[in-house]
């Protein structure tokens, strides 16, 4: 069984205050893919045979503010994802729950990628010593979502207009809050939530991944940002735009219109996919002819 074509865009904004933007994302369909070059079977050479899609992957970055290379750090987080993925789709494309574990290890596997790509640009560049990013990735293979998170980027899901924060945000004002020395409101308003605990680039042990499961139900809509979003606008606004929005792609322009509005005092970056049922696929790919991507 396959997924159907899951509706999903991404929009990002530099915000009303900042000169620029060091925010990245990617949103893709992950499919298997082979090009024929040669065959006995009544085909032409360079036919490409496509099983449908099978995946799909949201990431978004956001590069540390204050620090030389930011942008470079959120760029490299997110290509290395992508290619990651991409080179480990075999096992991302198994859709045996007992592979799970499996793949959850090549999510982490991907952040610790991600360290290593900037740990070594930095190191050609000593004047991006330090540089550093948030990362924050949904895969979905339904009926699972999973997610990893580094830094305070979210993942939200919306089930049945109700809003879900799937991640933690690794950051001082929420460690206070997890050891009851902080209340969730005073935290929202305290200068520590800008404080990270955890970020991709910088010292390893400063990298922190945590990661979930999560099983979808048809109608679920999901949401990965970036905290130039959530911190202008308040999750029940979140929820209704989401909820309303009759496309992904409206749903993304209304976020960041509504971020701009509160002040757009960050970039903002915003990625939606809306879940659907599993559809079936006939096993007998289709081909079109073109050349190897």
């Amino acid at each position: 069984m396959l997924i159907s074509n899951l509706p999903s865009a991404g929009r990002s904004h530099q915000g009303s205050v900042r000169g620029s933007n060091g925010d990245q994302f990617v949103v893709a369909d992950l499919n298997r893919v082979i090009t024929i070059h040669g065959s006995s079977l009544p085909v032409e050479d360079e036919t490409r045979l496509f099983s449908g899609v099978a995946g799909q992957l949201l990431v978004v970055a956001d590069g540390i503010s204050g620090q030389p290379g930011s942008t470079i750090a959120s760029q490299i987080g997110v290509g290395t994802v992508a290619r990651y993925v991409l080179n480990a789709m075999p096992w991302f494309l198994s859709l045996n729950h007992d592979h799970d574990n499996h793949q959850q290890e090549h999510l982490l596997a991907a952040v610790s990628e991600v360290q290593s790509a900037i740990v070594d640009e930095a190191g050609r560049s000593p004047e991006f010593n330090g540089m550093g990013t948030t990362l924050t990735m949904a895969y979905i293979m339904w009926p699972r979502l999973f997610v990893v998170n580094v830094g305070d980027s979210r993942c939200y899901l919306l089930r049945s207009g109700e809003l879900q924060q799937l991640t933690r945000d690794q950051t001082v004002a929420q460690e206070m809050v997890d050891l009851g020395e902080l209340s969730q409101a005073r935290s929202e308003l305290s200068p520590l939530r800008k404080v990270l605990v955890s970020s991709a680039g910088q010292d390893p042990a400063f990298l922190h991944p945590e990661v979930s499961k999560t099983e979808l139900k048809a109608g679920d809509r999901i949401l990965v940002c970036t905290n130039g979003l959530t911190s202008q606008v308040s999750d029940s606004k979140i929820a209704a735009i989401l909820g309303e929005a009759a496309t992904p792609d409206a749903a993304c322009s209304s976020l960041i219109a509504s971020a701009n509005e509160a002040g757009g005092a960050d970039n903002v970056t915003v990625t939606v996919a809306f879940g659907l049922p599993p559809v079936e696929r006939p096993t007998k790919p289709r081909s079109s002819v073109g050349q190897t991507v």
